[in-house]
């Protein structure tokens, strides 16, 4: 009975996991970019944060995303808010689907889908074919689970915990949250009290206590992504948690009432389980959502601190100032200094990675550079605004420059996007470097990093003899780089560095190079004759 109810259990979360991985593939695969083009309208965020859950098969998974992004500063507290209320609900879809007792679609689907899958000839068939060969694995676990808890059905000792969890909801709510936090998956608790109902082995008063503990459950692996995160993302974990918690401590008074509700709504107790998981978290939702502004400052009392990260989108982009050229161009200008910012911080989240093997530090980077070419967009829509207007030919030399600009940080953030996957490859083939090997990236790293930063400052301060540093630096960042290589290649003669190693090393120092240049590109907007004068923006 273990062997079955635990393989069928592993059965039922690969199939899970494989039919949202092709959901996402078939959907396009952007659901960061849903999460991240989020607007500040509560409701929406319930509809996308239950829509992304449906997708990718776990509420875990979208808290845990949506704290990444709270964490790079791509979201606020709010919007967080919004998606994990919409996620609770988006996971009530599995338990739903379970219910229906479709098992004996399970080895059609699984057949139909390894066709499709292997056999298709375009993407879209193959990820289809996923889909569905999930779908079915999920319905062949359940079956085997279901089965393998069929001796149960003798035993008087788990008849009598299924009574007493019956009777004494605070521990079906205690044993719900505790396996829950177990397998850190409430549709597989879930699944697994369905289960046990289809073999007439749970009452539903049970079942709904257990299930109600399944939320509260839930909520340990976006807690345990929260550690070591920022504020705000630790608030928005402590808001997942308090947000289940209060639902079934309201719910607590009412249990009589509900369980006859829940009992009217569906004929078997498998399917009435179903109903009970999504109406608490529906209600739980509706009673929240009027009052995020007000949880919101709650869990801010509770977390205190300073919040870090930046709005993901433009902050400074007026479209009332496009009437004023001149004031406009000013305002692109404060904008090209935040996406210069991240994609320093790009380069810093990178080089983290490196030294500390920190996967989170690339997820972090990553996000930040789709954050770049979404301000990059906005940018150049924004000038080609301005451009309608009538300027002068001052005000058309900075807005070519501002262009130019734009186009060059969004180019720092590729060539920093490009040394995330060389130190993912370094992470994932546990590629070592030598100390020599260590220390001249960190150098390099910190040449190309004051170059950078250096260009921004000369943008924004209108500052010739800064700007004029930067094209300097651009020689010597050249020579090192030169320099690099040949002491790589010795190294390597010497056998000193792995082949793959080194192949990473050179990558890397011939993206930092490029970075350089793309900083240069900006101090020589600052250099040109017909540069506006720094009062004018």
């Amino acid at each position: 009975m273990l062997f079955s109810v635990a393989g069928g259990l592993g059965l039922f979360l690969y199939g899970m996991q494989l039919m949202g991985e092709g959901l996402q593939k078939v959907a396009g695969d952007r659901l960061r970019r849903i999460l991240e083009m989020l607007t500040s309208v509560p409701i929406i965020g319930v509809v996308v944060g239950a829509i992304v859950t449906v997708l990718v098969q776990s509420s875990s998974a979208t808290t845990v995303m949506t704290v990444g992004f709270v964490n790079a500063g791509l979201m606020n507290l709010r919007q967080a808010i919004s998606i994990i209320l919409g996620a609770n609900i988006g996971t009530t879809v599995t338990a739903q689907m379970v219910s229906l007792k479709l098992t004996d679609l399970a080895l059609p689907a699984i057949a139909i889908g390894f066709l499709l899958h292997f056999m298709g000839k375009s993407r879209f068939q193959k990820h289809l074919g996923q889909v569905i060969m999930g779908f079915g694995i999920l319905f062949l676990g359940m079956t085997i689970m279901s089965d393998g808890l069929r001796p149960l059905r003798t035993s008087p000792l788990f008849k009598q915990y299924m009574v007493l969890f019956g009777d004494r909801p605070l521990l079906g709510i205690l044993a719900g949250a505790v396996f829950t936090a177990a397998v850190q998956s409430s549709s597989a608790f879930t699944g697994l009290v369905i289960s046990l109902a289809l073999q007439d082995l749970i009452g539903l008063n049970a079942a709904i206590t257990l299930i109600l503990g399944s939320n509260i459950g839930t909520c340990i692996t976006a807690m345990l992504a929260s550690i070591g995160a920022n504020v705000t993302a630790r608030r928005a974990s402590l808001a997942h948690v308090l947000f289940n918690v209060f639902g079934v401590m309201f719910f607590l008074p009412f249990l009589g009432p509900f369980t006859n509700f829940i009992a009217a709504s569906a004929s078997t107790v498998a399917h009435q389980a179903a109903n009970a998981h999504t109406i608490f978290n529906v209600v739980n939702t509706l009673v929240v959502l009027p009052f995020i502004a007000v949880f919101a400052k709650l869990v801010t009392r509770l977390v205190p601190g300073a919040e870090t990260g930046i709005d993901i989108g433009p902050k400074y982009l007026d479209p009332h100032l496009i009437a004023t050229p001149s004031v406009a161009l000013g305002q692109v200008t404060h904008e090209l200094m935040r996406m210069g910012q991240l994609a320093i911080g790009m380069l810093d989240d990178v080089f983290n990675a490196f030294r500390t093997g920190g996967t989170d530090y690339l997820q972090y980077a990553a996000q930040k550079e789709e954050a770049i070419n979404s301000l990059d967009a906005e940018v150049v829509t924004y000038l080609v605004k301005v451009a309608q207007k009538s300027l002068s030919l001052e005000q058309s030399a900075r807005h070519r420059a501002l262009l130019n600009v734009s186009n060059d940080i969004e180019r720092i953030g590729d060539h920093a996007e490009n040394i995330i996957e060389l130190v993912q490859y370094k992470l994932d083939h546990d590629l070592t470097f030598s100390e020599e090997a260590k220390q001249e990236l960190e150098d390099m790293y910190q040449r190309v990093r004051s170059a950078v930063e250096m260009s921004l400052s000369s943008l924004e301060n209108d500052d010739l003899a800064l700007a004029g540093k930067v094209m300097l630096m651009e020689d010597e960042v050249d020579m090192m780089e030169r320099e690099l290589r040949y002491s790589h290649m010795c190294r390597l003669n010497e056998g000193k560095c792995q082949p793959s190693a080194g192949i990473v090393f050179l990558d890397t120092i011939s993206n930092l190079e490029r970075m350089a240049d793309h900083a240069t590109n900006i101090a020589e907007v600052v250099t040109t004759p017909d540069r506006p004068s720094a009062a004018a923006h």
